[in-house]
């Protein structure tokens, strides 16, 4: 999808929040425009906070469990609010929410990212869905242990 304007955005975010997002349109590319609203207008806790709890409240409404095989998780959920905030951080100055969501959806439309830092057995470990691991492959950690800290201080 293209992004026009910024109201496209605010009603994904508002769909998500109430819980009326449909489980066809919960893809990678909504995980991440969502992440992305809450990145550009939250500090990083809260945005962790609000995606975290969105998402367990969103996989209820579709009844989508969530356990240690299931439903959230929390490494993948550090891992691309992460790159959200760094592209933020680099690209945010001057441009419009819905430019932002545009180039934040060419610049990682590979949900197979993770697996760049990861390997498969540890990314879809039972630890690595309930708690952030450690990257094992590639030394992403570097660059998010500044946000797990910030993450674990705001909770």
């Amino acid at each position: 999808m293209i992004y026009k304007t910024d109201e496209e955005i605010f009603s994904l975010a508002k769909a998500f929040e109430e819980r009326t997002l449909s489980k066809a349109d919960w893809t990678h590319a909504a995980h991440l425009i969502v992440g992305l609203y809450y990145c550009y207008h939250n500090p990083p806790g809260v945005a962790k906070n609000l995606m975290s709890d969105g998402i367990y409240w969103l996989n209820d409404a579709h009844g989508t469990p969530n356990t240690e095989t299931s439903g959230y998780h929390e490494t993948l959920t550090l891992f691309w609010l992460k790159s959200i905030s760094s592209f933020l951080e680099k690209n945010k100055e001057g441009k419009s929410l819905a430019s932002l969501a545009n180039e934040l959806l060419a610049a990682y439309q590979d949900p197979k990212l993770p697996l760049k830092y990861y390997s498969r057995e540890r990314l879809f470990s039972a630890e690595a869905r309930l708690n952030y691991v450690e990257p094992d492959l590639d030394p992403f950690s570097m660059s998010m242990n500044n946000l797990v800290l910030a993450l674990q201080n705001a909770t």
